[in-house]
């Protein structure tokens, strides 16, 4: 039944595609960032992120080349920073591997660092013409209504199964912009929050689910399991216009990051100025802060905030802890946007805001 949603699924995306920057240019590598960009964020947000990060990495070399430091700093405010350093590793070996040219493969691709069925189908297909479905969550939404399927997207069996039907229909000479269609068509008109715009939909004439008036139902997910709630301490501590920060261990949540000082639980003053002192400061003045949360994908941080003035001593770079301007932790450090409700008491906005703002 599919077969029929081809040809006015393309007609309506000739006429209908948003004009997004990485479209200008369907270079392999442009793909790729884009891709790996938009798998948790939205499209508008991802823009600036996408102009920033090509015009400090524009190819795969320079993506291999770039430090740990900058690379995470590229990517602060947009999360997932594994997906980055996958990315990295995925350079390396196309440089190494294929002189710094992504291979026109699609099993090639698939074997590279950090690039799933899904992304090796986007890059196959939108660079390379290759004949293969890039099935996304917008993809699964879209065909689980036009089949009226009650069956879990999110299981894996599922998925497998639609992506084999999908590759039966993909069209020769254009694979591309039908994987991109389909994905269009799930962000802008199947939408997954809202109404569904079903008056607006060139496949409303074979869907199922529309005819059924079930819409709204589908498609059909299994219950996440609920996060686990952690509660921690933030500080800011400052001395003068610097401000500490300290770099997480190089495995496990936010790995390799910068971030600001804080405690596990929810600690009072008196706690606070006592571990601030075993570290070897002094502290002067503190201030409760706000409190605020931050949602990861299987965590939730519950914080407490505090402003901490210090005085200067002769050794206050110790336990981890290193002081540097506020202008310089904007600049250079990556801070994840977990501390952004606290960043602001430093003087700086991180990651996505930081984009927003100067957008205004």
């Amino acid at each position: 039944m599919l077969e029929q949603i081809v040809k006015p699924l393309l007609s309506w995306y000739d006429g209908h595609a948003r004009v997004l920057p990485w479209r200008e240019d369907k270079s392999p590598y442009r793909v790729w960032v884009s891709e790996i960009m938009l798998q948790q964020t939205r499209v508008e947000a991802v823009k600036p992120f996408f102009e920033r990060f090509l015009k400090a990495l524009p190819n795969v070399r320079s993506l291999a080349e770039c430090s740990e430091d900058e690379l995470l700093k590229l990517w602060e405010g947009l999360g997932y920073y594994n997906r980055v350093r996958n990315m990295q590793k995925a350079a390396r070996v196309i440089v190494e591997k294929y002189a710094g040219a992504f291979p026109a493969d699609y099993a090639k691709l698939l074997a590279l660092p950090g690039i799933g069925r899904y992304t090796a189908g986007a890059i196959g297909s939108i660079a390379f013409g290759i004949q293969k479905p890039a099935v996304d969550g917008n993809v699964l939404r879209v065909l689980s209504r036009v089949k009226a399927s009650y069956e879990d997207v999110l299981k894996q069996s599922v998925k497998t199964a639609l992506e084999q039907e999908v590759q039966k229909i993909i069209p020769k000479d254009r694979a591309g912009d039908f994987n991109q269609a389909l994905i269009e068509i799930g962000a802008v008109v199947c939408v997954p929050n809202g109404r569904a715009k079903c008056e607006e939909c060139p496949l409303a004439f074979c869907c199922r689910a529309k005819e059924k008036g079930i819409v709204e139902e589908l498609p059909k997910k299994k219950a996440k399991k609920e996060r686990r709630v952690e509660e921690r301490t933030v500080l800011v501590l400052r001395e003068g216009d610097r401000v500490a920060v300290r770099k997480r261990p190089s495995k496990g949540l936010l790995a390799g990051l910068y971030e600001l000082p804080n405690l596990e639980g929810v600690l009072g003053e008196e706690e606070v100025l006592g571990q601030v002192r075993r570290w070897g400061l002094s502290p002067l003045r503190i201030l409760p802060l706000a409190g605020a949360k931050h949602i990861f994908s299987h965590v939730e941080w519950q914080m407490t905030g505090y402003a901490i003035s210090l005085e200067e001593t002769e050794d206050m770079e110790q336990n981890g802890l290193f002081f540097i301007e506020a202008g310089e932790t904007e600049e250079k450090y990556p801070i994840p946007a977990a501390f952004a409700a606290y960043a602001r008491y430093m003087d700086i906005v991180l990651g996505q805001e930081k984009y927003e703002e100067r957008q205004k």
